[in-house]
């Protein structure tokens, strides 16, 4: 080992060492600040009490056997983390090679890096804070969940396995945070961890961002980014709810910087939206261009202008939208999308309708999705689904689907809810195989000819908020 290499690995143990002692500092911090917090909503800190008696409480809190070993260790443990950082900085930057530091970096922590380190301390410290306050009633401001899918996959093209695409997998690994600001302010933010995490893929991994303002019960405004609105129900789901789609679906760029207005009426049955956004074609081929570097960039920045109608009744439930979608400077692919849920005790049927048209006399390019579900005992659910994604011979090239593609995929599976009688879907295994079959003009599609897809995974969910406030629920209680 070189003193490069030396170097480097002393101060990712001095930078391991540092996350580590500030984890515990704050963690000394949130016992302190629970403890007091325990205290305010004693008994005896009622309005009857003396305000002699309480600052007597008080001061015994801080010097009983727990509380001081607490707050001299935080304290120490917060002096030790602030010299150790810019030490490990030093050392870490001083006669260091970029492409070593890369490659350390990704050995240690993936290809995400220092931006994803400094997103789970950001996390690390929202929860110790948060979990000092879990106990009160009001907790909307902050709520953070994790929610991840592992998979065993297997996809082959007419019988041969792709390795590549093979094996164990970890598909989805998701954060989100949720907040009632004000009774009139909201946001709202999901962050993937499961792909490169650079500086630069960050963002892009943010699926949305967005902040929502409600000046009443029916009026609603958001911005940041969000997901595009288009209607169908395989588009609403959750990616990491569906196991295989239909041809749009995987290549759709579904999360978009922009705006919207939503009116929804007083028996919250109607939801009618209005979006302007960056438009989901802003990096696809036709408004692509070369620059100096030889890198592929956008030419235009191009908008979509999305309405947007959700409707529910007793046994029915409504998705559909009316689309503009521009592709290049002043040309638009325009979307109908009809998308249907119907409900029959524990029966569920969903059929979308997709038309897509860049010319107003051309309307054979066109997608249909269809899934039929029945759940068992709330344990277990049982699907079968089918795709069909077809586009003429005049439709635009470099959209989503191909000119002359007319690609069918069908399949099935099953869910199983370990603690669906408890009324729990935070747990559950699947099993699900698709089939393909048609054309596919796109060679790097997902749904090719004679192509199979197998897959057998775990996805859980955890509400961290809820959790941290069991915690200390059971902990005040002993």
């Amino acid at each position: 080992m070189g003193p490069t290499s030396s170097r480097f690995v002393g101060a990712k143990i001095m930078k391991i060492l540092q996350c580590a002692i500030m984890r515990d500092f704050f963690l000394h911090l949130n016992s302190i600040i629970s403890t007091i917090m325990t205290h305010l909503r004693h008994k005896k800190w009622e309005h009857n009490t003396p305000s002699n008696s309480r600052a007597t409480t008080l001061k015994e809190s801080f010097h009983n056997k727990v509380m001081m070993p607490q707050l001299f260790f935080g304290y120490m443990d917060f002096a030790i983390g602030i010299v150790l950082l810019p030490l490990c900085d030093c050392i870490r930057t001083k006669d260091l090679k970029p492409n070593n530091m890369k490659k350390t970096f990704t050995t240690l922590f993936g290809a995400s890096g220092t931006i994803f380190t400094k997103a789970l301390c950001v996390v690390a410290m929202l929860i110790s804070f948060h979990s000092a306050s879990a106990q009160e009633e009001n907790s909307d401001i902050f709520k953070l969940a994790v929610e991840a899918r592992f998979d065993y996959l297997n996809q082959a093209l007419a019988g041969d396995v792709d390795a590549a695409s093979s094996g164990f997998k970890v598909r989805y690994f998701n954060l989100r945070m949720d907040g009632q600001i004000t009774p009139h302010f909201s946001y709202s933010w999901r962050q993937r961890f499961n792909r490169g995490n650079s500086l630069s893929d960050f963002a892009e991994n943010t699926d949305w961002l967005t902040l929502t303002y409600k000046p009443t019960e029916s009026w609603a405004i958001s911005a940041g980014k969000q997901v595009v609105m288009i209607g169908g129900f395989e588009y609403d789901r959750a990616p990491i709810d569906l196991y295989f789609c239909s041809e749009y679906w995987n290549n759709v760029a579904c999360y978009q910087i922009g705006a919207s207005v939503a009116f929804t009426t007083r028996d919250k049955n109607d939801t009618i939206l209005f979006q302007v956004c960056q438009s989901p074609y802003q990096k696809a081929a036709p408004n692509l261009i070369q620059n100096d570097n030889g890198s592929w960039v956008p030419r235009h920045n191009l908008l979509a202008y999305n309405l947007y109608w959700t409707t529910t009744e007793d046994w029915y439930t409504g998705l559909h939208s009316l689309n503009l979608v521009e592709y290049q400077r002043g040309k638009y692919d325009f979307y109908i999308v009809l998308g249907n849920q119907f409900k029959f005790g524990d029966a569920t049927i969903q059929i979308d309708l997709m038309d897509r048209c860049t010319d107003i006399e051309d309307f054979d390019n066109f997608s249909i999705m269809g899934e039929v579900a029945y759940l068992f005992g709330d344990c277990v659910n049982l699907f079968a689904k089918a795709t069909y994604d077809t586009a003429s011979e005049d439709y635009a090239p470099g959209l989503y689907i191909q000119p002359g593609t007319s690609i069918c995929r069908v399949g099935g599976g099953v869910e199983y809810y370990p603690l669906g009688r408890r009324g729990s879907r935070d747990v559950r295994l699947h099993a699900a195989y698709a089939y393909n079959f048609g054309d596919n003009t796109n060679p790097a599609g997902t749904a090719l000819n004679k192509g199979s897809y197998l897959t057998v995974g775990l996805t859980w969910r955890i509400d961290i908020m809820s959790a941290a406030r069991k915690i200390i629920q059971k902990a005040s209680n002993k």
